[in-house]
């Protein structure tokens, strides 16, 4: 059940997330989208041994449509390394880069050649030749195309055995973490489990307007009808307990997205897949964070990630016990 200072917090928290100088809770990483693995045989002992430079990050060459690899979490240089140590715990990057050929210039361009051979040449250009002609226009456009980067991090606590991913994204994930399996031999992970279905909880804890100890509801949530078809509300900065919102759950719309706060330390939404979103730490850690590290960049880097690492460990088994504990598949 929240405490009475719930209310104190709700407005405090809402107030620092719209604070446009806020800092993301990963220092020095993309906003904080954290998807909890669990990963076995993975000891302290042999990450801190981990070396990913035959799997390192490279441009794309004149014709590659894309490259990927690790890349320096921290600092810049062919001397930054690949795995970040602090304590027992780790951060990986990995980079992206993809050629973007926008698929309407190839099909003009296509057209245009296939228009040219058949005026000339008085004959139908058939599916083969289109195709022969159609990589060739693709082999001659790649060099000038636009390169896009893209970049993904994972922290691992290999002492509890969990790899967290900032990416809400499946692929993107599965991408890293096929990578580091290619770069260190074996790598057997699994998506994070809970015994209730998060939807039904966070139903719960709007329809009862009581949420598990040291989580507060804050002031967003998705609503989403059961049935396939069913319809969706958004609901951004409203009184989660008023009689509209009362009333839409009543018809039979679950909770699926709902913002939330922890103690008085994160501010989070979290959906129904147990993947948390705009992850923000309290000015309170960002400023201890800031005077652990002192005025040296990368030592407030190392600050900030160890800070957030270590509040992973409270924050995140209040969060599974939250939902009725991790569900642990047979045989494992």
């Amino acid at each position: 059940m929240p405490s009475e200072a719930a209310p104190s917090c709700r407005r405090r928290v809402a107030a620092n997330a719209g604070r446009r100088e806020a800092k993301e809770a990963w220092a020095g990483v993309p906003p904080g989208i954290l998807k909890p693995l669990t990963s076995q045989g993975f000891t302290a002992a042999s990450a801190s041994m981990i070396t990913l430079a035959a799997k390192a990050a490279r441009p794309c060459a004149s014709q590659e449509l894309t490259t990927y690899g690790f890349t320096a979490p921290f600092g810049k240089g062919a001397d930054a390394p690949l795995v970040h140590v602090s304590g027992d715990f780790l951060l990986i990057g990995a980079r992206k880069e993809e050629r973007i050929l926008p698929g309407s210039v190839v099909r003009d361009a296509l057209k245009e050649k296939v228009d040219e051979i058949e005026a000339e040449q008085m004959r139908k250009v058939y599916k083969k030749e289109r195709d022969q002609i159609k990589d060739e226009i693709i082999q001659a456009f790649l060099p000038r195309a636009f390169i896009r980067k893209s970049g993904t991090f994972a922290a691992i606590d290999a002492e509890r055995g969990l790899i967290l991913v900032n990416s809400a994204s499946p692929k993107k994930a599965e991408d890293l973490l096929s990578t580091l399996r290619e770069a260190i031999g074996s790598l057997p992970v699994r998506p994070l489990t809970v015994k209730i279905a998060p939807s039904a909880t966070l139903t719960d804890w709007v329809k009862t307007q009581k949420a598990a100890d040291d989580f507060f509801v804050l002031d967003e949530c998705e609503l989403r009808d059961t049935h396939e078809d069913g319809g969706v509300v958004r609901c951004k900065r409203q009184d989660l307990t008023s009689d509209e919102i009362q009333q839409h759950m009543e018809a039979g719309k679950q909770v699926t997205q709902l913002s939330l706060a922890w103690q008085d330390k994160l501010s989070f939404v979290l959906d129904d897949k147990l993947i948390i979103k705009r992850l923000r730490f309290e000015e309170l850690l960002q400023d201890q964070a800031e005077q652990d590290g002192g005025d040296d960049a990368l030592a407030q880097q190392d600050a900030s990630f160890l800070l957030m690492m270590m509040t992973f460990r409270e924050f995140l088994p209040a969060l599974f016990e939250a939902f009725g504990g991790e569900e642990v598949p047979q045989g494992i």
